[in-house]
């Protein structure tokens, strides 16, 4: 087998990989409402293809970033202006996720499960909680 079929096969697969990620990460924000209700806290419905097309930017260079390794150097203000946007969007994503939660009592009333409510939210902060200090310290120290 030539070179050439092995190194397209692989751009096939790091191409379906990327639009089964990105479809992924979009559905999650479908499924959270983030656009929609960020447009409704600020009262900007004329903005909403802004936003739109923030998301889709930003996931696009973000990727290309991260591929390629960018560095950006600059002042320490730089950093905390990124470092800002960044807790921002980490924040509206929390508050979304928080939402979603209230879903959770719902489902253990009609799954006759309210007694493991509390270890179910335990299992999850703690699963979370495990994962992050694997990838920090093991995965990627």
């Amino acid at each position: 087998m030539s070179g050439a079929v092995i190194y397209g096969g692989l751009m096939f697969l790091g191409f379906a990989g990327g639009i089964a990620v990105g479809a992924g990460v979009i559905a999650l924000f479908i499924v959270l409402d983030m656009i929609p209700r960020l447009a409704q806290i600020t009262r900007t419905f004329d903005k909403v293809h802004w936003y739109e097309g923030a998301m889709v930017s930003g996931s696009f260079i973000g990727t290309i970033a991260d591929f390629w390794n960018w560095k950006i150097a600059g002042p320490g203000l730089f950093s905390g202006v990124v470092g800002l946007f960044n807790g921002i969007f980490i924040g509206m994503l929390a508050a979304a996720l928080t939402e979603v939660l209230n879903v959770l009592p719902i489902i253990a009333k009609r799954l006759h499960m309210q007694r493991y409510l509390f270890g179910l939210l335990l299992a999850m902060v703690f699963g979370k909680v495990a994962g992050s200090l694997f990838e920090w310290f093991i995965y990627n120290p």
